[in-house]
């Protein structure tokens, strides 16, 4: 039906049009997150209740043994008797063991031959089996191994031994002898001296075989303690490692060392048809035997028997006669520094003093 009214004509135009072009589409609503689940709050008097409340406690079970040996009189008793059961057990095997190691036969030092002996070169066998003499035919856990180690340190040529057992029935000894520096006078004797002051006795025959080249030393007495004797000793080999540190091999050309005063190393020289005696101070020794060589042939000239020569002093040196020379004048002694006087008088001479280093 046709309209002719303007405001109806817009009406109806605005009527008949489309509703969807009139319309704008409502924007979605933003998706909205999920909503946790609010935890269930109780009232403050439970939650304090709840914070300080503990929580039970596991019984903890002290000890390995249940609670009837230890709390019972019951279980007390019956854990002592276990105990000494088994105490008596441990007994029992022990007593046992024992009784089969003593007196087992496969255990007894039948014979020597069971005593096996290294290190021995100076000591025979025989020397050494004589320690051992009381264990032949005893059980080998019978040895008393810290005693026989004892004894045989007590042998002079011994300078430390080990013994141990071997089963099932030997012995094994093994040795380390002293090694001999020099010959020592005693008396009218000769033994052997090791470095430690130990006087060492060897036969004849095994002397000669070993063809030993020391010289003889003096001041070594039996009778002092190794604490004086070692000393001395030391003394010695100081002498003899100085002499010989050029290589010369000078310590051959003395016969003698006496060392009884550790002040004054006194040396036995040969020279020619006589022996003269040197005394070396304590120390310097190379350059004062040196010093010796380099006048010797002077001195013997003006002096042919010349018995003995004092290297000890810086500015001089002490020459002496023999008492028994003949003919023999004490001669005017050279301006020198005067040198102190030795301590005690080596030979009977005479003293000349000659400045060897202000020799004119």
């Amino acid at each position: 039906m046709a309209k002719t009214d303007a405001y109806r004509n817009g009406t109806a135009l605005a009527e008949d049009a489309p509703a969807e072009e009139f319309l704008r589409p409502a924007s979605a609503p933003p998706r909205a997150r999920p909503q946790r689940p609010i935890p269930r709050q109780e009232d403050d008097s439970d939650g304090e209740e709840v914070f300080l409340r503990s929580r039970k406690r596991v019984p903890v079970r002290k000890g390995i043994l249940p609670a009837f040996f230890t709390k019972t009189t019951a279980g007390r008793v019956i854990l002592g008797f276990l105990a000494l059961v088994v105490v008596a057990i441990f007994v029992f095997v022990g007593l046992a063991a024992k009784d089969f190691l003593d007196h087992d036969p496969r255990f007894r030092i039948d014979s020597a031959s069971s005593i096996q002996i290294d290190g021995n070169s100076q000591l025979t066998r025989a020397d050494l089996l004589t320690v051992f003499g009381a264990d032949i035919g005893r059980n080998l856990f019978f040895v008393p191994l810290p005693q026989r180690r004892k004894e045989l340190e007590q042998v002079p040529w011994v300078a430390h031994a080990t013994v141990m057992r071997i089963l099932p029935n030997q012995l094994r000894v093994a040795i380390v002898e002293r090694q001999p520096i020099a010959f020592a006078r005693i008396g009218n004797k000769i033994k052997l001296v090791d470095p430690d002051g130990v006087l060492l006795d060897m036969q004849p025959a095994a002397l000669a075989a070993k063809h030993y080249s020391f010289p003889v030393v003096t001041g070594i007495n039996p009778d002092d303690p190794l604490s004086v004797r070692a000393p001395r000793m030391r003394i010695y080999q100081k002498f003899m490692n100085e002499i010989d540190s050029s290589g010369e091999k000078l310590s051959r050309s003395l016969s003698e060392i006496d060392i009884s005063d550790p002040e004054d190393v006194q040396g036995l020289v040969s020279s020619g048809n006589s022996e003269i005696l040197l005394h070396f101070g304590e120390d310097n020794f190379l350059n004062r035997w040196h010093e010796y060589q380099s006048h010797l042939a002077e001195w013997k000239q003006q002096y042919p028997h010349l018995a003995s020569v004092d290297l000890r002093y810086d500015r001089q040196v002490v020459l002496k006669m023999a008492d028994n020379a003949p003919g023999t004048q004490d001669a005017p002694a050279a301006p020198a520094t005067p040198a102190a006087t030795p301590k005690q008088p080596v030979a009977k001479a005479r003293p000349i003093a000659h400045p060897h280093r202000k020799h004119a």
